[in-house]
């Protein structure tokens, strides 16, 4: 399994250098200036030599080489150097910087990550939460009511748009009702009971949004796995036995049927992030997919091929993670 691990790792060098390529070329070939966003008095000659500072001017090779080396080697020893306090970042040293702000992408990227962390992580495991039970018992009782209604659940859930499930939400909880506020405010502090009431009202809406998405994709596959497993000569067997009839669904069956299962879950947390973007847009979460958003809209290639760059790492990795947990739940697959 180690060596399986450390293969896959190197071979993914060249696939995050290729998709690399890819991200940055389409989007610099879309049309941006970074003087954009200046005021109208500044003459030409000045824009232009904003334009060959930020190296806009030189050839594309040119420019993605120089990118590459600031995404792989000088932004990680920033970030090391922010975390732990160790000199190892070169001082005075380039950043990738925003044409919006003036200030390095990845400081911006930090700032975001909790809310965005706090948004879809707390979203993602309710929505396992809901769909592991929901497909094992709705396996377990195949064609019952809870069945039906449960298959009907997940069907209008994952087939409803996020953006729509939230502003749906924003109607019903939020005008109409008043349970909960329409708008996420990133700048509350939690400090004491009170707080953390609000904290959790105010979170309670793009949660549910968003784990109600990932809670119907997940309970379908968990119940199509279990129904598959259910019916297999082990089973039988078990049963034959005289084992209980948890330890054989909980147990035995639930174990099997978790292989596939797993690779959803695994490969859905990017996809989780991308839903987000929208989410986030619908709740004025000030997240990563606002940043994203922003970016696009005013024209911020560095943000735009900065935050892409890191959703496709992050489904490169989580694949790997998918693979490597296919052999800790079924022993039979060994990679070495």
């Amino acid at each position: 399994m180690l060596t399986y691990t450390i293969r896959r790792l190197i071979l993914a060098i060249p696939t995050l250098l290729f998709i690399s390529f890819i991200i940055f070329l389409i989007v610099k070939l879309s049309p941006s200036d970074p003087t954009a966003g200046l005021p109208l008095t500044i003459p030409p000659e000045v824009r232009e030599q904003i334009r060959q500072s930020l190296g806009v001017n030189d050839p594309i090779l040119i420019q993605y080489f120089k990118w590459l080396k600031l995404m792989m080697w000088d932004e990680p020893l920033h970030l090391i150097e922010g975390w732990t306090g160790w000199n190892v970042a070169p001082e005075g040293g380039a950043r990738i910087i925003s044409y919006q702000t003036r200030s390095p992408v990845m400081d911006l990227i930090i700032q975001r990550m909790p809310q965005t962390l706090w948004v879809v992580g707390t979203s993602y495991i309710v929505g396992i939460l809901i769909a592991l039970p929901l497909g094992i018992i709705s396996a377990y009782k195949q064609y019952s009511i809870f069945d039906q209604v449960g298959t009907f659940i997940s069907m209008v859930g994952f087939s409803v748009p996020t953006f729509f499930t939230g502003v749906l939400f924003i109607v019903i909880f939020a005008v109409n009702l008043g349970w909960f506020p329409s708008v996420y405010n990133t700048t509350h502090v939690v400090t004491d009971w009170d707080s953390f009431v609000v904290q959790l009202k105010q979170i309670i809406m793009p949660v549910m949004v968003l784990g109600l998405y990932n809670a119907s994709q997940i309970s379908r596959y968990m119940r199509a796995s279990m129904l598959d497993n259910l019916n297999q000569d082990y089973v039988r067997t078990a049963r034959a036995k005289g084992l209980n009839e948890k330890v054989v669904v909980l147990v035995h069956v639930l174990r099997n049927s978790m292989i596939p299962v797993v690779t959803v879950i695994a490969l859905n947390i990017p996809a989780v992030f991308g839903g987000a973007i929208i989410t986030e847009q619908v709740f004025k979460v000030n997240g990563i997919g606002q940043l994203l958003i922003i970016a696009i809209q005013g024209g911020d290639v560095p943000v735009v091929q900065t935050v892409s760059f890191i959703f496709a790492v992050l489904i490169v990795l989580f694949n790997l993670l998918a693979d490597v947990l296919y052999g800790v739940l079924d022993p039979r697959i060994r990679y070495d």
